[in-house]
């Protein structure tokens, strides 16, 4: 009966080893967010106001930005929806 008892115990005891859990904390990452040498500008010229106006109608140019190739980079509202813009100083939309 002792035998019995002892190895009851020693199995409950293994089983709650067993149970324990155990956390490991991975590393975190930090993302860091550049501009790509754009430069915030207050104005943009008269073509891309006119390329923007007649690609969206009813368009609200919410912020621009300027790099050193003149492309511009413009952030737009078209009905409730923003999106960001990429032109040229000619008003051509580029693609990126």
């Amino acid at each position: 009966m002792k035998k019995l008892i002892l190895s009851a115990v020693i199995v409950m005891g293994t089983l709650t080893l067993n149970a324990t859990s155990i956390t490991i904390k991975a590393p975190v990452k930090q993302l860091s967010i550049v501009q790509d040498d754009y430069k915030e500008i207050d104005s943009v010229p008269a073509a891309i106001k006119t390329a923007l106006d007649n690609a969206y109608p009813g368009v609200k140019l919410d912020k621009a930005y300027v790099n050193d190739k003149k492309e511009y980079k413009i952030e737009i509202t078209v009905r409730d929806q923003k999106s960001t813009v990429y032109t040229d100083i000619k008003g051509n939309i580029l693609k990126k």
